[in-house]
């Protein structure tokens, strides 16, 4: 017999065949019928030789046709994270607009969790979370929003706690009882475990949980999932953790300017409900200035990136409100055609980007990334447009139209600001 630390690759090739499973194990477990570690080894009767997650068979799990919009612990309260802050925070949602807006998840990253049970199934910190995870999960659902955690595929989390690998199909069964609808999954502590193998591994136990559960692959882009993970994962993180400063690298986390270059080039490999995630947002955090904070929602929204807020919502000023609830900003992120914007002209610091949008029309950001007041100027050919063209102009931040543009759009942009706006016929 293996142990429960063995990692077992399991490919499953139909949908049918995986609830079919599910269900056996689900009742071999409760009944306790089969050890939690033999029930890593249900092997699949017709494998698929090759990669699992290039399997011609597979389909998505049809989520996240738009970039998942939500809140996520990690960024202000990282591991001094319990039931009352999440509480607090699924309530400020609920109430200020945010699930208005577009925001639903309620997501608790690391350090919630407790020790495994005698059977192997996780559990919550109980000083932490007293009332455990499924009356937390009720809490927010009865608010309208969905529930998301948090776990990794080592054997710890990066805060220490029981990660995920040896007991993926019954993590998940475990977050379907409790209700999740959102898992984000980590990197620590995997040693030398093959990132495909690994996520596609989570990604089935997922699907044969029974619920439909948004998967979000937080590996750092090491592994290249753009490459591979479209029909495994429904976001993957592009680069390393973000950090609240402008530019650069600062310790193992990246600040604003330098993730949008690593992620801009990797617009092609996006599309619903598989998203490239330059990670969770800092607005509201940190000490960058009101231009900067409107930068990084703006590029974000462009580049049709997860809207996942990492401030303390219940506590935020105006700016930062008047940022993370920008409904035309918002809405260009949660465009139906689910285009990643990109650059299309630089000059220096001084760029422009563009997003095609669902209706013919497109979303337009004059972007200065240097520290003097400059102007800008989109022209129709580097968004592909004629120049005789006439399009109806909006300003996104001044929520003004503009009327009508012929040829070109042009603007003094301050300092590490950004204007966008969108053209329409």
């Amino acid at each position: 017999m293996a142990p429960i630390s063995r990692v077992v690759r399991i490919v499953i090739g139909r949908a049918g065949l995986q609830l079919y499973l599910a269900a056996l194990l689900f009742t071999a477990l409760t009944l306790g019928a089969v050890s939690p570690a033999i029930a890593q080894e249900v092997l699949d009767p017709n494998p698929v030789v090759g990669s699992p997650a290039q399997d011609p068979q597979r389909n998505s799990n049809g989520l996240a046709q738009t970039p998942p919009m939500g809140w996520n612990s990690w960024n202000k309260f990282a591991c001094n994270v319990n039931e009352k802050v999440i509480r607090d925070t699924a309530d400020a949602i609920a109430s200020n607009g945010m699930k208005d807006a577009g925001y639903q998840y309620v997501v608790i990253d690391d350090c919630w969790h407790g020790q495994r049970d005698a059977d192997g199934f996780i559990t919550a910190d109980k000083a932490r979370f007293p009332n455990g995870i499924k009356a937390l999960a009720d809490y927010i659902h009865a608010k309208g929003l969905k529930f998301g955690i948090y776990s990794d595929a080592g054997a710890k989390t990066c805060g220490g706690r029981p990660g995920s690998q040896g007991h993926e199909y019954q993590d998940a069964l475990q977050y379907a009882r409790w209700g999740v609808d959102y898992l984000k999954y980590d990197w620590c502590s995997t040693g030398t475990r093959n990132a495909e193998e690994a996520y596609t591994l989570m990604s089935d136990a997922l699907r044969a949980s029974g619920r439909p559960i948004l998967f979000s692959m937080c590996e750092w882009g090491n592994a290249k999932p753009w490459l591979w993970a479209a029909k495994v994962g429904n976001l993957w993180r592009t680069t390393g953790d973000i950090t609240a400063r402008w530019e650069g690298k600062h310790g193992y986390s990246l600040g604003i300017t330098t993730i949008v270059d690593f992620n801009e080039p990797l617009w092609p490999y996006a599309g619903p409900g598989h998203w490239n995630d330059p990670d969770m947002l800092e607005v509201g955090n940190g000490d960058l200035t009101a231009a900067e904070y409107r930068s990084h929602f703006a590029l974000w929204s462009l580049m049709a990136a997860p809207l996942i807020a990492g401030n303390d919502v219940a506590t935020m000023s105006q700016q930062t409100r008047d940022i993370l609830l920008n409904r035309d900003v918002i809405a260009v992120n949660q465009d139906a055609a689910g285009v990643q914007g990109h650059r299309v002209w630089k000059q220096g610091d001084l760029e422009v980007w563009s997003k095609p949008l669902a209706d013919g029309g497109r979303a337009v950001i004059l972007w200065n990334r240097g520290t003097q007041r400059a102007s800008i100027t989109a022209d129709w050919g580097m968004l592909g447009y004629p120049r005789s063209l006439k399009l109806n102009a909006r300003d996104l931040w001044a929520h003004k139209e503009l009327g009508q543009k012929a040829g070109s759009y042009a603007a003094t942009v301050g300092a590490h600001d950004v204007v966008m706006i969108t053209l329409r016929s």
